[in-house]
């Protein structure tokens, strides 16, 4: 935001700091005239309008940036950024061009039962009766690629095996979706199973306006019995801005109407819904809150009730790692009796977990059920999960240090010496802020500061930034904007990855004052 009078101020004022023929000491020389240099490249960028808002926008990358070698010079800043933006996408279609997007479920159900409803005399003449049976009972494994044909159609691939109780079979679809304008796109599916004969579909998407959108599937399922069709309709409206209401009516084997209200905000997520069919009619109500911590933790709870008889379930999910996220939810109803389902998240591929416990309610298989999952999961955390990442973090911050070696040492062979030549400008602003009893820096430290007693065993590891902060210093204020601080004159990074902070001692009118801000916040001494 700083406008071309101020650039121009700052120019000159790095150019007398930094001007060769200020220094006579031929090393001082040396290290003058490459940051002379530095300073006059970066004006060059900033006071040239296009390259500036280029710079603003998308910062060294957006002036590296491929093809922008056709942009002509005589454009605003408007104009840039969309062809900017045209080149980005252009080079974002490249990409998908190469690139799948692999879609992956693996399901298995486990039957532990035995654990709870065992009846001892049927086992007291089997051989090993004394221990549970523990058995799978069904699997179910899908998985789907899709496949960029052109900017506006894309082949997908899915299939999906079966089996429960020793009986099951698969199935292989594929499906051709073509993007017909910026408010609809259609798809034609075919499929085969061994269970089911061919399948053919048609599903249309369209925008009715901007708040409403409809989507209809077509099919016709071939089998011994005959043709089978069937057909869903799916009228969505929002309601408000974190607000959908669906309205769904299926024809076919399983006719049925429903009606749904869907509430997704930044902390919870609640559904209402209603459906009147065959065989199934029930009614549903589930929320979700979400906790606004680094794991992402949820809580969730749901009531449904309809002709199978009454579900209550509750359950947590929680971030484990950048790409997972776990989850466990516990299922009371009658008559199906206590169950405990796991799922994990792994990017974009899902395993779940269904255990079903007992076939009846039991306090003690609910109490085992809720209880169970939180212990081993704490456990879990804090003797595998925690100082695994905490092992990953400290290789990828190795590793980002041996990468930026080379280049830190030269910024800190850039700031030490900006350091050595400021020294004389530093003297001066010392003796006119004294004379006015204005702002002097005492003491700053800029980098990784250790106050936490948790984190006592990690290194401090900071650098005086005492005269570069000084030498900033003007009319006595020091100003500093919302950008890392790493990249202010006499400035480098000491501690690659890791949080920093900018701790500064200051003298105001006679008075001493501390100040501690964080690497990207903006900081305006003296404060009122």
């Amino acid at each position: 935001q700083a406008s071309q009078d101020e650039l121009k101020a700052a120019y000159r004022r790095l150019c007398m700091l930094y001007h060769p023929d200020k220094h006579r000491d031929p090393e001082l020389k040396t290290q003058a005239e490459r940051l002379f240099n530095l300073v006059h490249q970066a004006y060059e960028v900033l006071s040239d309008p296009q390259t500036r808002a280029i710079y603003d926008i998308y910062g060294r990358r957006g002036l590296e940036m491929e093809g922008w070698e056709v942009v002509e010079r005589r454009r605003t800043a408007a104009e840039i950024r969309e062809e900017f933006e045209r080149l980005q996408r252009e080079r974002e279609e490249r990409r998908l061009q190469q690139r799948t997007n692999p879609k992956g479920t693996i399901s298995v159900g486990i039957d532990a039962t035995d654990l709870f409803d065992r009846y001892d005399e049927e086992y007291e003449d089997v051989p090993g009766s004394s221990f549970p049976q523990i058995e799978i009972n069904k699997m179910h494994i899908s998985q789907s690629i899709e496949a960029p044909l052109t900017s506006t159609d894309t082949a997908i691939l899915s299939g999906n095996l079966s089996t429960q109780n020793g009986n099951g079979g698969g199935s292989i679809n594929l499906a051709l979706r073509r993007v017909t304008s910026a408010k609809g796109w259609g798809e034609l599916e075919f499929g085969a199973g061994d269970l089911h004969g061919p399948l053919f579909g048609l599903k249309i998407f369209r925008n009715l306006t901007p708040r409403c959108f409809i989507t209809t599937n077509c099919a016709l399922q071939f089998s011994s019995r005959g043709v089978r069709p069937g057909l869903t309709t799916v009228l969505a409206r929002n309601l408000d801005k974190n607000t959908m209401g669906y309205l769904q009516w299926r024809w076919g084997i399983q006719s049925a109407m429903n009606t749904s209200i869907v509430r997704d905000t930044k902390t919870s997520h609640f559904t209402v819904a209603m459906q009147l069919g065959i065989p199934h009619s029930f009614m549903m109500v589930s929320y979700q809150h979400k906790f606004q911590d680094e794991d992402q933790t949820r809580v969730k709870g749901s009531l449904k009730v309809g002709f199978f008889g009454t579900i209550v379930e509750y359950g947590a999910e929680r971030k484990i790692s950048r790409h997972s996220v776990l989850g466990a939810t516990v299922s009371v109803g009658v008559p199906q009796g206590v169950s405990l389902k796991i799922k994990l998240n792994r990017a974009s591929q899902t395993y779940f977990f269904p255990v079903h416990l007992t076939d009846q309610l039991l306090p003690s298989a609910v109490f085992y059920a809720t209880v169970g999952p939180l212990v081993i999961y704490f456990a879990m955390h804090r003797l595998v999960i925690k100082p695994y990442l905490r092992a990953q973090k400290e290789r990828e911050l190795e590793k980002q240090r041996e990468s930026t070696a080379s280049d830190i040492l030269q910024k800190k062979q850039e700031a030490e010496a900006a350091v050595r030549l400021m020294q004389e400008s530093v003297r001066r602003i010392i003796e006119a802020e004294e004379a006015r009893m204005g702002l002097i820096v005492v003491n700053a430290w800029y980098g990784k500061f250790v106050n936490d007693n948790s984190r006592k065993n990690e290194k401090v590891k900071v650098i005086d930034v005492t005269v570069p902060l000084q030498c900033l210093v003007k009319d006595s204020k020091l100003i500093l904007t919302e950008a890392s601080k790493a990249g202010l004159p006499g400035f480098y990074d000491p501690c690659v990855g890791e949080e920093k902070s900018l701790k500064v001692l200051y003298q105001f009118r006679g008075v001493l004052h501390q100040v501690m801000s964080a690497d990207n916040e903006a900081l305006r001494i003296p404060k009122q």
